[in-house]
Order: C-alpha cells, then sequence, then structure tokens
C-alpha cells in the first residue's frame, strides 16, 4: 500500500510530466490564441478559445512523425489515477466457465463469416483462451464530494452500496476506447459515472484484452463472457442476473466497434439457432434492450476519404497505421508473432467482417441504436454504418455534432455539445429500456454552440453505394501488397 509520501511524491512527479508534455507546445499555444482572437482559424467561428487549445495541443501530442514503443504507450494509458468523487467503483472479474461452449460458439461465427472457400479451413487468427475478465460496476454516488474517496469495505459492499443509489434496472455493458491496444476501464471512470448519473442505472466497464499480445477476436470473446456474466451470473458472482432487456451496449471508438462487433455476433447466432453451454446448461443468446455509441470505429484498416478531409476539425492523426514508414520501435509486445501489417488482427483478417464491420452483410433484427459522431476522420465510416443499420431495417437514432472532434465528449467534458451528448446517450438507454416501442429513427445534424436540430435526410447520410463504400476497404488491403501467411491458430472446435 502506499504511503502518503509516496502519493505525494507521484502526483509531483505527474505533475512534472505534464509539464514537460505541456512547455513545448507553448509557441503552438500562442498561435492558436492568435488566430482565435483574429478569427483567422476555421475553427474559432465554432469552437471557444479554451476548446480550440485542447483539440490543438492533444493533436500535437498524438500526431507524432514516429510512434512509441506500444508497451510503453499500452502501459502509460493504463495507469490507475485512483478512485476519488462522486462514484460508486466496484472491481469484479468473471469466473472461467468448466466448458468451452462459449469460445466454441465464437469461433463459429468467426468462420462462418469468412469467404465460402475459407470455411471450415485452418483458423487465420489466434485462438484466444477464456480468461477471468475484469470489469467495474460505475454508479453514481449523490452524497459525495469531489474528494471522496471510496469507504474501506468490501467490492461486494461498495456493490450494494451502488445499487442503493440506482433508479432504474438500466445496465451499461461498456467498452472503452483506444484503437483496440491503448487505455482502460480507469481512463474512463468520468464518463461512466456521468453517463450513470443521466440515465440512472448502472455502468459495467469491461476490461477486455488488449492487441497486439492478445489480437482478434479475444476482445470480442472477453466481450460475449461479459455479456453472460451480466445475464447468467456465475457461482460466486455479488450481482443478480440482469434481464437482456436491460441492457445496452455502449463504446466510443473501437469499443464502439467490439460493441457492434458483438451485435453481430449475437445476430448470426441467433440465426443459426444456437445455444451456449454455459455453466452445465444450455442457454438461449438473446438480444440486448439497444446499442448506445460514441464515434465507433467501423473500419480500422483506415480506408475512408474523411480521414483525410477531417484533420482541420480532429485530434486524432491522420491514416498511418499500417504504413511502412511508421512503425513502432520494436519491444516484448511488437513486432508480433507471426509478424503482421495492423496491431489489432493478422493480416489474413484485415477484411474480416468482424474487423471491417462495413462488410457485415446484414443487421436485420438488430435492437435500436444511438450513434454520435462529429465533424471527425472517422465520419465516412459513422455514416455509413448509420445508413446501412437503417437499410437493414434497425431503429436508429443518429446525432452528428458540428464542428465537434473524435469522441468530444472525452476531451471536451464542458462544452454544451457534450452536454446534449450525454442527455442523448441517457435518453436513449431509458426509453429503449423502459418502453422500446417510444424510439423512433431521427438522423440529426447538432449545430455547434446554439445546439439547434436540423434534419438530415436519410438517403443523403452516405455519398457511397454499399458496394462502393466495401470496395474502398478492398483496395486499401489490396495495396498493401501482404503475402499469404502461416496459418497462426489451431483448427477451431466447431
Amino acid at each position: 500500500m502506499s504511503t502518503n509520501n509516496e502519493k505525494s511524491q507521484s502526483a509531483g512527479g505527474g505533475g512534472l510530466e505534464l509539464l514537460k508534455l505541456i512547455l513545448p507546445k507553448v509557441p503552438l499555444m500562442i498561435k492558436i490564441i492568435l488566430l482565435h482572437i483574429l478569427k483567422k482559424s476555421e475553427t474559432s467561428q465554432y469552437l471557444d478559445l479554451k476548446s480550440e487549445l485542447t483539440v490543438s495541443v492533444v493533436r500535437s501530442i498524438i500526431d507524432t512523425p514516429k510512434p512509441g514503443a506500444i508497451a510503453e504507450t499500452q502501459a502509460m494509458t493504463r495507469r490507475d489515477p485512483g478512485i476519488k468523487g462522486r462514484l460508486w467503483i466496484s472491481k469484479v472479474a468473471s469466473q472461467v466457465p468448466p466448458e468451452k461452449g462459449i469460445l466454441d460458439a465464437l469461433l463459429d461465427v468467426v468462420d462462418g463469416f469468412r469467404g465460402p472457400a475459407a470455411r471450415g479451413t485452418a483458423p487465420t487468427f489466434q485462438i484466444p483462451d477464456i480468461v477471468p475478465v475484469e470489469a467495474e460496476w460505475t454508479g453514481f454516488r449523490e452524497a459525495a464530494t469531489k474528494e471522496s474517496t471510496l469507504p474501506d469495505i468490501s467490492e461486494e459492499g461498495k456493490y450494494h452500496e451502488l445499487m442503493k443509489e440506482c433508479k432504474n434496472p438500466s445496465t451499461i455493458l461498456f467498452f472503452h476506447g483506444g484503437a483496440y491496444y491503448l487505455c482502460d476501464p480507469v481512463l474512463y471512470r468520468p464518463m461512466a459515472k456521468r453517463i450513470a448519473k443521466m440515465s440512472g442505472g448502472r455502468v459495467y466497464s469491461v476490461r477486455y484484452r488488449l492487441a497486439p499480445q492478445d489480437p482478434f477476436p479475444a476482445a470480442i470473446l472477453d466481450a460475449l463472457v461479459s455479456y453472460f456474466t451480466l445475464l447468467y451470473p456465475p457461482p460466486g458472482s455479488i450481482h443478480e442476473a440482469v434481464a437482456p432487456e436491460h441492457i445496452v451496449f455502449s463504446g466510443d471508438s473501437a469499443g464502439g466497434g467490439i460493441s457492434l462487433a458483438l451485435l453481430a455476433v449475437l445476430l448470426e447466432l441467433q440465426r443459426k439457432g444456437r445455444k451456449i453451454t454455459w455453466y452445465g446448461e444450455d442457454r438461449v443468446v438473446p438480444l440486448p434492450a439497444g446499442v448506445a455509441n460514441l464515434s465507433p470505429w467501423i473500419d480500422p484498416i483506415q480506408s475512408t476519404p474523411s480521414l483525410l478531409r477531417n484533420g482541420k476539425w480532429d485530434y486524432l492523426p491522420p491514416p498511418k497505421l499500417m504504413a511502412e514508414d511508421w512503425q513502432p520501435p520494436s519491444d516484448e509486445l511488437w513486432p508480433a508473432k507471426p509478424a503482421r501489417k495492423h496491431i489489432y488482427m493478422d493480416d489474413a483478417n484485415l477484411l474480416h467482417p468482424l474487423v471491417c464491420l462495413q462488410l457485415n452483410e446484414s443487421w436485420k433484427g438488430a435492437p435500436p441504436v444511438y450513434s454520435s459522431c462529429g465533424w471527425e476522420r472517422n465520419q465516412d465510416e459513422n455514416r455509413f454504418i448509420v445508413s446501412k443499420l437503417a437499410r437493414d431495417g434497425v431503429t436508429v437514432v443518429f446525432e452528428e455534432y458540428q464542428a465537434m472532434p473524435h469522441v468530444f465528449a472525452a476531451i471536451l467534458p464542458n462544452r454544451p455539445e457534450t452536454r446534449r451528448n450525454y442527455e442523448g446517450i441517457a435518453n436513449f438507454v431509458k426509453t429503449v429500456c423502459e418502453s422500446p416501442e417510444n424510439i423512433q429513427s431521427s438522423y440529426k445534424l447538432i449545430r455547434a454552440k446554439t445546439l439547434e436540430e436540423v434534419d438530415i435526410e436519410l438517403d443523403k447520410l452516405s455519398e457511397f453505394s454499399e458496394e462502393e463504400f466495401k470496395e474502398l476497404a478492398r483496395k486499401k488491403v489490396a495495396s498493401l501488397n501482404i503475402s499469404p501467411a502461416p496459418a497462426p491458430g489451431v483448427p477451431p472446435k466447431l
């Protein structure tokens, strides 16, 4: 346990690190301030000075000429800052079931989504083990202050205190962002707390396995295990079974991609009429009440025009994940073995429909979906997936926020657009869990500052047809000139 002195030194060290990070940005900050005052930057007509500075500085930190070592960067984004403020946190972990039915079911779906010629052949990915999946129950703590710490009671005790403050049974199964290889639920406590407070429910924030050490489909397996843990609590769980009609999948960026991939898996299992053996019982595979995502990452191979077109509005760097001249230095995590181009998936799976979600053939039968984005680099893929869902008969509530960057709610917490974004999520969660028949499809632009809502015509959401959008991904992968690689796994048990 840390002493007060150690905590003080840690805080001081953190402040020094922040100072070292910010000092080199002072000339940039002065430039941004002058351009903003003179109204010479296009973003100044939409953003206040603080917001414009935040986006610009974050962009300059992220968009580096050379990436850092993955292991070091990953560890830095997983540091626990501690728990303080108006929230309850109860740390738990799922148990490993005695049978492998849940893994076999996932592998069956992954195999079935491959091309006809590849189905039934040796897998072209690493077969993940079923492992305990850690998570944090998060709830709002009404009587606490900004300086409050958690009481010295058991995790079960904290969970029961959290439950006393829930106003309804809605449960958000949340997957954090971070490009599939960065971040952790500890960084998402402010977001989880705010969603819990405004929805009146609770959040189950999942610590899924990260790439490159655990590539596709490990994170999806952890998501499926987490969902079944909520539905059918393993022996010793501190929570009672959660009804599927009270569960909403949610995530930002890559976490939004995981939530949609999990939904695609469930839809396919339902089409097959497959049950999953879980702790000695054959369990049905229900759908959740809905899905609510912030800037979901649909296209991890980065093939769309907005990735270049929208750089001025976003802090995300231009597309270079698989560029030959932008490779992380070697460490214990990278290059992967066997070698591959992408951090998240093996080369043979770059176009797998559970990886590139724009390639999923059908979302028919999916529950209602809420999705939001900004004028970000990922705008094209966000607009496309909404139009695809709608064409497949899914009820979709889409909100696009004028001039806002990727997952703006996380980096601009005090903007009126952020408050409106959380309200959109919270209202969707409450309605879809209490009276889903009242959810109606809508597609809106939310104007900056005024929050005026402007309807977007569905047929104008995406400038691409379904086939044109898929072709963008195929062309991107074809340009990589990847040679066929030996299968890194063993045949799945189907």
